[in-house]
């Protein structure tokens, strides 16, 4: 099951699944884009692909899932939990209803829908977490505050589910090439940053899984892991200040532009 299949990585999780024969359960809100992927895939690669459309923020998706996919006859065996997304804005600026459903998303519906399938689960579970979560990031502190949860949670639930023959791992993307930055409203968070494609990210999902002994979490992308080294290194003070002047260079017009930012 991969949440957040409409496009993105979580299309991109499902081709690369698809392609190993894996059959899918695709969940996002969108049912177009669902219906149409899942027909791709199931003709492509003669697998069954089921579309779920379904808002995981509403209450107890988890458990509302659960009972669907019983209800149909279908066990999940493997989860992505890709649905999440971003705001980018200085906290006092940023819309308290917007905050709520970030943190509902990226936090307690990931929790939730981990934590019911969970006991079924035999052969991965992949919680998508951000190279914002290694370290405070001023202008994206909700974002990045969830994301280190995602990170902190899966390391934790890889060390429970040693021995059990279940591999769960955290990835970590930088900036990539999605629909985030349209969600956001503004791509500052990326500037001057090199984009990877979602084809980049998965495949280092799944080298990193197909590894004899498969680490907790990986970071996509050499210069986005080596960003994650300053909190390593370096005091939690001179980590925020740093990545705070960062982001204030990342919020400059150039001198070609005018940027008109607003956060939807």
């Amino acid at each position: 099951m991969i949440t957040g299949a409409s496009s993105g990585l979580g299309a991109e999780f499902a081709r690369r699944l698809a392609e190993r024969g894996s059959n899918l359960v695709l969940v996002a809100r969108r049912a177009d884009l669902l219906e149409a992927l899942a027909d791709e895939l199931s003709t492509k690669y003669r697998i069954t692909a089921t579309a779920v459309p379904f808002d995981l923020t509403e209450p107890a998706p988890g458990e509302a899932l659960a009972e669907e996919l019983a209800r149909r006859g279908i066990t999940v065996t493997s989860l992505v939990n890709n649905a999440g997304f971003g705001t980018h804005a200085p906290f006092r600026e940023e819309d308290p209803e917007r905050i709520q459903k970030e943190i509902t998303l990226n936090v307690a519906s990931l929790v939730d829908v981990t934590r019911a399938f969970i006991g079924q689960l035999t052969g991965v579970l992949v919680n998508v977490s951000s190279v914002l979560g290694y370290q405070p990031w001023p202008t994206a502190a909700v974002y990045g505050a969830s994301k280190a949860f995602v990170l902190s949670f899966t390391e934790a639930l890889w060390q429970e589910s040693r021995g059990t023959g279940l591999r769960v791992l955290a990835l970590s993307p930088g900036p990539t090439r999605t629909e985030f930055f349209d969600v956001v409203g503004s791509e500052d968070m990326a500037r001057g940053a090199r984009m990877q494609t979602p084809g980049q990210v998965v495949a280092t999902a799944l080298d990193a899984l197909d590894r004899r002994n498969a680490p907790p979490s990986v970071v996509s992308g050499t210069l986005n892991w080596l960003s994650t080294l300053v909190s390593r290194f370096a005091t939690r003070r001179r980590t925020v200040l740093a990545v705070g002047a960062m982001t204030q260079r990342q919020a400059r017009p150039s001198r070609a532009e005018t940027r008109h930012t607003t956060v939807k």
